[in-house]
Protein backbone atom coordinates (compact mmCIF):
# COMPACT_ATOMS: atom_id res chain seq x y z
CA UNK A 1 0.00 0.00 0.00
CA UNK A 2 1.04 3.31 -0.95
CA UNK A 3 1.59 6.07 1.47
CA UNK A 4 -1.57 7.72 -0.31
CA UNK A 5 -3.35 4.77 0.15
CA UNK A 6 -2.87 4.28 4.08
CA UNK A 7 -5.85 4.83 6.18
CA UNK A 8 -5.62 5.89 9.85
CA UNK A 9 -6.29 3.15 12.42
CA UNK A 10 -10.03 2.30 13.02
CA UNK A 11 -9.89 2.44 16.75
CA UNK A 12 -10.41 5.79 18.36
CA UNK A 13 -7.69 8.13 18.64
CA UNK A 14 -5.99 8.36 22.31
CA UNK A 15 -5.35 11.89 21.77
CA UNK A 16 -7.25 14.37 19.51
CA UNK A 17 -6.11 18.78 18.74
CA UNK A 18 -6.09 20.97 16.33
CA UNK A 19 -2.74 22.69 15.94
CA UNK A 20 -2.96 25.95 16.82
CA UNK A 21 -0.92 29.09 16.43
CA UNK A 22 1.06 28.80 20.26
CA UNK A 23 2.13 25.44 18.38
CA UNK A 24 4.69 27.28 15.96
CA UNK A 25 7.87 28.24 15.91
CA UNK A 26 8.97 31.47 14.41
CA UNK A 27 8.50 30.66 10.53
CA UNK A 28 5.11 29.71 11.70
CA UNK A 29 5.30 26.05 11.66
CA UNK A 30 4.07 23.52 14.20
CA UNK A 31 7.04 22.11 16.22
CA UNK A 32 8.02 18.33 15.83
CA UNK A 33 8.28 17.85 19.64
CA UNK A 34 4.70 19.54 20.05
CA UNK A 35 4.00 16.43 18.42
CA UNK A 36 6.53 14.23 20.28
CA UNK A 37 4.49 15.66 23.34
CA UNK A 38 1.11 14.38 22.34
CA UNK A 39 2.71 11.44 20.99
CA UNK A 40 4.10 10.31 24.53
CA UNK A 41 0.83 12.07 25.88
CA UNK A 42 -0.85 8.95 24.50
CA UNK A 43 1.84 6.47 24.86
CA UNK A 44 1.45 7.32 28.86
CA UNK A 45 -2.04 7.07 28.94
CA UNK A 46 -2.07 4.17 27.77
CA UNK A 47 0.38 2.74 29.73
CA UNK A 48 -0.55 3.80 32.87
CA UNK A 49 -4.12 1.89 31.96
CA UNK A 50 -2.48 -1.40 31.39
CA UNK A 51 0.29 -0.83 34.80
CA UNK A 52 -2.12 0.02 36.77
CA UNK A 53 -0.54 2.82 37.86
CA UNK A 54 2.52 5.69 37.21
CA UNK A 55 4.58 4.64 34.59
CA UNK A 56 7.42 6.66 32.91
CA UNK A 57 8.67 7.31 29.07
CA UNK A 58 12.57 5.61 28.71
CA UNK A 59 12.69 5.54 25.06
CA UNK A 60 11.60 6.38 21.93
CA UNK A 61 12.23 4.13 18.92
CA UNK A 62 11.87 5.21 14.99
CA UNK A 63 10.52 8.56 14.92
CA UNK A 64 10.86 10.21 11.19
CA UNK A 65 8.19 13.19 10.11
CA UNK A 66 6.86 12.11 6.92
CA UNK A 67 4.36 15.30 6.66
CA UNK A 68 3.83 18.31 8.18
CA UNK A 69 1.35 19.57 10.40
CA UNK A 70 0.21 23.36 10.09
CA UNK A 71 -2.27 25.69 11.83
CA UNK A 72 -5.81 24.19 11.90
CA UNK A 73 -4.76 20.91 11.13
CA UNK A 74 -7.02 18.06 13.30
CA UNK A 75 -4.30 15.78 14.85
CA UNK A 76 -4.98 12.15 15.83
CA UNK A 77 -2.81 10.17 17.84
CA UNK A 78 -3.09 6.20 17.90
CA UNK A 79 -1.49 3.98 20.48
CA UNK A 80 -1.38 0.52 20.78
CA UNK A 81 0.12 -2.02 23.89
CA UNK A 82 2.27 -4.33 21.71
CA UNK A 83 4.33 -5.75 24.25
CA UNK A 84 5.01 -6.06 27.95
CA UNK A 85 8.10 -7.05 30.14
CA UNK A 86 8.79 -7.64 33.88
CA UNK A 87 8.06 -3.57 34.45
CA UNK A 88 8.19 -2.25 30.93
CA UNK A 89 6.23 -1.84 27.95
CA UNK A 90 6.29 -1.08 24.24
CA UNK A 91 3.90 1.06 22.95
CA UNK A 92 3.39 1.81 19.18
CA UNK A 93 2.01 5.09 18.50
CA UNK A 94 1.16 6.87 15.20
CA UNK A 95 0.19 11.05 14.56
CA UNK A 96 -2.33 11.62 11.91
CA UNK A 97 -3.49 14.81 10.63
CA UNK A 98 -6.34 15.96 8.93
CA UNK A 99 -7.20 19.32 7.06
CA UNK A 100 -9.54 21.21 8.66
CA UNK A 101 -11.99 21.39 6.18
CA UNK A 102 -10.91 18.08 4.16
CA UNK A 103 -12.08 14.18 5.26
CA UNK A 104 -8.52 12.70 4.00
CA UNK A 105 -6.34 12.12 6.47
CA UNK A 106 -2.53 11.25 6.23
CA UNK A 107 0.41 10.18 8.68
CA UNK A 108 2.33 12.20 9.84
CA UNK A 109 5.21 10.16 12.22
CA UNK A 110 4.77 6.89 13.74
CA UNK A 111 7.15 5.83 16.82
CA UNK A 112 7.60 2.83 19.28
CA UNK A 113 7.48 4.21 22.93
CA UNK A 114 8.91 2.24 26.13
CA UNK A 115 7.72 2.76 29.21
CA UNK A 116 8.51 1.43 32.70
CA UNK A 117 5.80 1.16 35.59
CA UNK A 118 7.56 2.63 38.96
CA UNK A 119 5.72 2.92 42.57
CA UNK A 120 5.85 5.28 45.23
CA UNK A 121 9.34 5.02 45.57
CA UNK A 122 10.16 5.56 41.72
CA UNK A 123 11.27 2.01 41.01
CA UNK A 124 10.16 -0.26 38.67
CA UNK A 125 7.36 -2.42 39.72
CA UNK A 126 5.76 -5.08 37.75
CA UNK A 127 3.16 -4.92 35.11
CA UNK A 128 0.56 -7.43 34.39
CA UNK A 129 0.97 -9.58 30.74
CA UNK A 130 -0.83 -8.87 27.98
CA UNK A 131 -3.75 -11.30 27.68
CA UNK A 132 -2.10 -12.92 24.67
CA UNK A 133 1.19 -13.55 26.32
CA UNK A 134 -0.14 -15.53 28.72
Amino acid sequence: MSRMDEQPPADHPAVRVIAMPADTNPYGDIFGGWLMSLMDSAAGSVAARHSHGRAVTIAVEGMTFLRPVVVGDEVSVFATLKSVGRTSMKIDVEAWRRARHDDRSYRVTRATFTFVAIGEDRQPRSVPPLADQD
